[in-house]
């Protein structure tokens, strides 16, 4: 899939200087690009019978519910803290400097039902294992987790890995 890495574009010191930004909005714009996308995550996924598909906020939206209407699933949205309309649980994750948070909808998982948790990028892999939690919390059982870009030299997937969760990503750098 590393073809796709021509149509991700990289921004040099954004948003903050010695940051390399690897902006998905150059994928979105290529009709094919974005095809290729979506496919590959249905096609790594079609078989392990998908319920719902989780999107966080931000990039996380713009691939779930694709995604989900492919496989034949419900889309669940994350969102920071203060975001959600009805009652939500909460998971608090450590950042390089500090903490945040992440909310879903009470009902947004059923006991039982497999999820797949979609995303633009795995770094540190917080986000990703916070959310995680909130299933697990739900009784819904993490069926995999799916990204377009692993920056590998960050250990993401290591520590969701060393969880028992299936990473898929269909970029590395």
């Amino acid at each position: 899939m590393n073809d796709l890495k021509k149509h991700i574009r990289e921004v040099p010191e954004f948003p903050k200087p010695g940051i390399l930004f690897y902006d998905i909005t150059t994928l979105l714009q290529h009709p094919l690009a974005l095809r290729k996308t979506v496919d590959q995550f249905v096609w790594l996924f079609a078989e392990k019978r998908i319920h719902k598909v989780i999107g966080m906020e931000s990039r996380g939206f713009m691939f779930g519910p694709i995604v989900a209407y492919d496989l034949n699933a419900g889309f669940v949205p994350v969102r920071k803290p203060g975001k959600l309309p009805a009652e939500t649980i909460r998971e608090t994750y450590e950042l390089e400097y500090g903490n945040d948070s992440l909310e879903m909808h009470k009902d947004a998982i059923s006991p039982g039902e497999n999820v797949l948790i979609v995303d633009d990028l795995v770094a540190t892999g917080g986000t990703a294992l916070a959310t995680a939690r909130m299933v697990e919390k739900l009784g819904g059982k993490v069926a995999g987790l799916g990204f377009i870009i692993e920056l590998t030299f960050l250990d993401g997937r290591k520590k969701l890995e060393e969880k028992g969760y299936e990473v898929q990503a269909l970029i590395q750098y």
